[in-house]
């Protein structure tokens, strides 16, 4: 048995599987059946479509025993065989789980009202609910999923029937209606704050609704609650089709979602009705992008670092890390990679900036899983050619261990110095949702990577010769929805090596200025992002499609007042010019975006300095 209670205070976020009777039904087997009974007549198919979920990248298997409770079975006559078809549940999801994923004990609502609405008293109800989790118990789970109850009184039952047999994580998930309440009228406030009190040690949603209602009461529920949160939702609202009844969203929009979902709070996230292994698949990649602490590939910590081995002063790394360890103001522009092979338009415009006295140029690498030439590349073509210090971005997503090895190992051969260390965008972002993510380890695992190479080891802890001088940078994001939860992963790549940082783009200073207070204790050098708007559409698009980005609302009605393209242009600049004005004693320096490669567009922005 492995403990789920690690999974619940750790900092990934957990997939669970999809539907299971959705799976069956799209296997011939139709619904006048008993699904649980399955386990016993059919158990290969059971493990089948488990061994797909797992496959898909689910960490949480649940039993197909959602109605094998005594009541529900003795509509099928099959009350006799509770025990049977329940630990035949649990020792499917076993197989099919492995070594790979959780197994959860799901339980169901009884199919009856108790009281004060029906004639089941509360007593009897926990006794179905508990003679259910006994066997459980005795088959081996890793936690309980209480899931889709509408009665917060039912559901209130089930938690103290698990309770009062076992210690083990409760995940309670109520199902709503399209307004977030449930069909008993409960609000997402109420019945979290309940369940919170209950003992719940996940309070999540599963069920009837898609995504987007989903996420609107998530939100709520976040508000009112410490404790973890989970989210199954639907494949979107059924539709009827030539009689029957079809779950409509892709697998690309759950995934879509699935990011909304987390980026709102829940750290543990799946599929219910209508979501398949396909479904899965895409969420498992979207939770790859945003909680990369999945992966399993380790990288020696610091801890381990040798001391005859004298790694390059930092002041002396390079040109930019010189002025910043000097304390100069450091001024750098974002540009953007060429989409084919000739470099020579990019160049011209770097040439500009290197004449305007720019600092640096920041070299994204695949921004938005685009298609574009390598940043490792053009970083040295520009070094080389126009004769200004680049900013690599370095991003964990497209290389394995050993690739991501040999592309430093050549960059330092090549004399790139800078670098800034991120996770990178999932590829569902770009014109290729199909690529493959690799996510061998997060920006966390690749800055202590990059600091045994500084140090002359590589990540097997072998000898490298000469250490690499890389100036190491990492991204954060002041304006996180979770900020205890960045301001962690911060403290962890400072200890990891980090020497710098970059902000994602600043549209609220008050937030940023929240930020700087609470890292002083780890205080690096800090450069905040300045992203010149051309257009209430261009405010729209990184307001909502844009990971890590928040434009307030103020910003978005200032741009949506000016209709003119050219006025539009001129009050994008203006709001640059006033973050800019009002970040530069808080910060080190600014790189500010050069929006669709207009790099005199971003150095109107520096004129105010």
């Amino acid at each position: 048995m492995k403990d789920f209670r690690k999974a619940v205070t750790d900092d990934r976020v957990y997939v669970f599987d999809g539907a299971m009777g959705t799976m069956i039904y799209s296997r011939g087997v139709y619904i006048n059946r008993c699904y649980d009974e399955l386990n016993l007549t059919q158990g290969d198919l059971i493990l089948g479509i488990q061994r797909e979920y797992v496959k898909a990248g689910a960490d949480i298997i649940e039993t197909n025993t959602f109605g094998a409770t005594r009541l529900k079975l003795q509509q099928y006559g099959l009350e006799d065989k509770l025990k049977e078809i329940n630990l035949a549940g649990v020792r499917l999801a076993r197989e099919a789980a492995g070594d790979r994923a959780f197994v959860a004990g799901a339980i169901g609502p009884l199919g009856i009202r108790i009281e004060p609405y029906g004639a089941t008293s509360v007593e009897e109800a926990q006794d179905l609910f508990r003679e259910q989790a006994s066997i459980f118990l005795e088959g081996g789970v890793d936690l309980f999923v209480l899931e889709t109850f509408s009665d917060l009184a039912e559901i209130h039952q089930a938690i103290i029937a698990v309770r009062s047999i076992c210690d083990l994580p409760i995940v309670a998930q109520m199902t709503i209606q399209n307004d977030g309440s449930t069909s008993y009228g409960t609000s997402p406030e109420i019945f979290t704050k309940r369940l919170d009190e209950w003992g719940a040690d996940v309070i999540g949603l599963n069920c009837s609704v898609g995504p987007h209602a989903m996420l609107d009461a998530l939100e709520k529920m976040r508000e009112v609650t410490n404790r973890k949160l989970s989210a199954q939702p639907n494949g979107g609202l059924p539709r009827q089709f030539e009689g029957r009844l079809m779950y409509m969203a892709s697998p690309e929009y759950m995934a879509k979602y699935a990011k909304r979902l987390i980026q709102s709070g829940a750290k543990f996230i799946g599929g219910c009705c209508g979501t398949t292994p396909k479904h899965i698949k895409q969420i498992a990649n979207a939770v790859a992008a945003l909680s990369p602490g999945r992966s399993t590939v380790q990288v020696l910590e610091s801890a381990g670092l040798p001391t005859d081995v004298q790694p390059t002063p930092r002041a002396e790394k390079s040109q930019f890390a010189k002025n910043l360890s000097a304390g100069k103001f450091v001024t750098s522009v974002e540009i953007v990679p060429p989409r084919g092979c000739d470099p020579e338009k990019m160049l011209e415009s770097v040439s500009i900036l290197k004449q305007a006295g720019v600092d640096a140029v920041n070299v994204p690498d695949g921004p938005r899983a685009q298609s574009r030439m390598g940043a490792l590349a053009v970083s040295t073509l520009i070094e080389q050619q126009v004769g200004i210090e680049c900013v690599v971005h370095y991003c964990c997503r497209d290389r394995n261990l050993l690739g991501m090895t040999s592309d430093l190992l050549g960059a330092a051969g090549l004399g790139l110095r800078n670098f800034l260390i991120i996770t990178g965008d999932p590829p569902k972002m770009g014109p290729y949702p199909e690529a493959t993510a690799v996510f061998d380890i997060d920006s966390i695992g690749l800055v202590n990577m990059v600091n045994r190479l500084n140090h002359g080891l590589d990540i097997g802890g072998n000898p490298i010769g000469k250490p690499t001088s890389f100036y190491v940078g990492v991204g954060v994001n002041p304006c996180a929805v979770d900020l205890d939860y960045e301001l962690k992963r911060f403290e962890w790549k400072v200890e990891a090596g980090a020497e710098y940082a970059i902000t994602q783009p600043t549209f609220d200073v008050e937030q940023l200025k929240v930020f700087l207070q609470r890292i002083e204790p780890w205080r690096i050098p800090v450069i905040a992002g300045i992203w010149p708007l051309v257009s209430y559409r261009n405010a729209e698009f990184l307001a909502n499609e844009v990971p890590g980005v928040v434009v307030p609302e103020e910003i978005l009605q200032r741009m949506n007042r000016v209709t003119d393209k050219d006025a539009a242009r001129e009050e994008g600049l203006k709001i640059a010019r006033e973050t800019l004005l009002e970040v530069r004693d808080l910060v080190q320096g600014v790189q500010v975006s050069a929006p669709f490669g207009n790099v005199k567009y971003a150095l109107d922005v520096f004129s105010v300095l």
